[in-house]
């Protein structure tokens, strides 16, 4: 057996996080090993996964655009990169504008990392930064340059997985960090049909339930847990009052888990749940609510026809 990666901090949460008194539930970040990571690229590619591909089909026509509104910007980062394939389109439109370019794409996999320094390293200087957000931009902030603005972009609907009540405040943290005049592009999927957002978290073929999954073989893995995955289930809900897609992992059975790193069991009645993601839709009013309150001015607004979905610039104020 592969020796225990021990991560107080993932342990530390996963303790909380089944310990809490509404149910059982763990934070969405640690779906993002090197096997979830690419799970998720996997993802994307599905038919009913729409949003990846409205986020690519909007950056794809409006690059040109979106660069002519934040230049002479020469550095641009990013939340939660992945193989920062999408960022492509607007990379080499700022590249036809300025001499040199460099890129910090931020993430907490090294692997995805290490793809998106060989997918855009032939265009312009990529320092990746394997971290989450928050410290990966503070990281960026303490040492850039006095002059030019940042293009900072959070692309996917990532936003999505914070809790509605929640995005204030981290916008707030964002902005921050950031130096008057420069930019935030932010990706957003919007309200649609019930069974067309069902569907996107729910695919034909299993590989949406085989990335929820791995968080449970990553505590077996990293934390010496002893989850059988095939006694768990995917499970995907509507949340109407919250406006969002909620992910469980259903226990198929009565069992007890015992997980090494914590030297502690804990039960699951069959039925019960570990809510592992929420993916909040939101309209266009709400972006721009967001932007106002936040220290952020509202820019421009791109919205895709085929999968309602907004890519909106914001500058900060």
């Amino acid at each position: 057996m592969p020796a225990l990666i021990h991560s107080s901090q993932f342990a530390s949460d996963v303790a909380e996080g089944f310990s809490a008194r509404g149910g059982k539930g763990i934070a969405p970040r640690y779906f993002y090993d090197d096997l979830g990571s690419a799970l998720f690229e996997a993802i994307t590619l599905l038919p009913e996964y729409g949003l990846s591909r409205a986020d690519e089909r909007l950056l794809r026509a409006h690059s040109g655009e979106i660069a002519t509104l934040v230049s002479p910007s020469c550095l641009v980062a990013e939340l939660g990169s992945g193989s920062g394939r999408k960022t492509l389109n607007i990379l080499r439109a700022l590249g036809e504008r300025n001499t040199k370019i460099s890129y910090r794409p931020i993430d907490v996999s090294a692997a995805a990392l290490a793809s998106c320094e060989t997918e855009i390293g032939t265009i312009c200087d990529v320092l990746p930064i394997c971290e989450d957000w928050t410290k990966g931009l503070k990281q960026i902030a303490a040492c850039r340059a006095e002059s030019g603005a940042l293009l900072l972009l959070f692309l996917g609907s990532s936003i999505g997985n914070l809790e509605r009540s929640s995005v204030p405040e981290f916008l707030r943290q964002i902005r921050q960090q950031l130096k008057v005049g420069d930019f935030f592009l932010l990706g957003a999927d919007l309200i649609k049909d019930k069974e067309t957002m069902l569907a996107a978290y729910d695919d034909s073929i299993g590989v949406t339930a085989a990335f929820n999954l791995n968080v449970l073989g990553r505590m077996n893995r990293e934390l010496g847990a002893t989850f059988d995955l095939r006694s768990f289930a995917h499970e995907v809900r509507w949340n109407e009052e919250f406006r969002r897609i909620e992910m469980h992992l259903l226990s198929c059975r009565n069992q007890s888990i015992y997980i090494e790193a914590l030297e502690s069991s804990f039960e699951f009645e069959a039925g019960e749940t570990i809510w592992t993601e929420s993916s909040h839709k939101f309209t266009e009013a709400e972006l721009q609510e967001f932007a106002m309150e936040t220290g952020f001015l509202p820019i421009q607004t791109w919205l895709d026809q085929d999968w309602p979905f907004a890519e909106t610039l914001w500058r900060a104020a």
